[in-house]
């Protein structure tokens, strides 16, 4: 007779999890387990993206009555918040339309400055202050050389700060307070674009 073969042992049962996993079949598909959930639930959320430093602005314009003559400042201070603050006041001693417009400018990062504001928008309709307040322009006029230092000195007192020029119909509320400062009455500044009346000579 002859001798049979041993047959091999049947595997041991297992689970339907660790079937999936040591046998994969046609149309397997892997399901998560609760361990995998866990993981899922306490990986950390990506960073939160850093929030914009609050941004102030402030306009300012100097108005010189003759030219030169008395001084008129005129700032118009905004806080991140939309909430506006009107200054109008009167210059130090005399001078020209030059000297005006450094002393707001002045006026305006002081006020800013007082208010807490340390990342500033500063606008204003003097070409002379921005290039000489950014150093793009220099002069060797000595009292104008004194308020340029002045408004440099501020300006290096805040983290951020933007110089920005307007025409000066963009600027009418500082230029207004400027002028009331003095005691004149608001001048409408002429729109580029728009037709000004014509004036009407006199009657020969």
């Amino acid at each position: 007779m002859r001798p049979r073969a041993a047959s091999t042992p049947p595997a041991p049962a297992a689970t339907a999890g660790q079937a999936a996993v040591a046998r994969p079949r046609r149309g397997w598909h892997y399901v998560p387990t609760a361990t995998d959930r866990v993981l899922a639930l306490t990986t950390p959320p990506p960073p939160e993206p850093p929030c914009a430093p609050p941004l102030w602005h402030a306009w300012f314009d100097g108005a010189a009555a003759p030219n030169p003559g008395r001084l008129g400042l005129g700032v118009v201070l905004q806080a991140p918040d939309g909430t506006q603050s009107e200054f109008s006041t009167r210059g130090d001693g005399t001078g020209c339309s030059n000297e005006a417009e450094l002393q707001a400018a002045c006026l305006a990062l002081a006020h800013a400055h007082a208010a807490g504001a340390r990342h500033l928008v500063l606008t204003g309709d003097s070409d002379f202050a921005v290039r000489h307040g950014t150093g793009a322009d220099h002069t060797a006029v000595p009292r104008l050389v004194s308020l340029i230092g002045q408004l440099q000195h501020w300006m290096a007192r805040f983290t951020h700060l933007e110089f920005r020029w307007v025409p000066r119909h963009r600027n009418q509320t500082a230029d207004r307070l400027s002028r009331a400062a003095l005691g004149l009455a608001a001048k409408p500044a002429p729109h580029p674009g728009k037709p000004t009346a014509a004036r009407r000579r006199p009657a020969r």
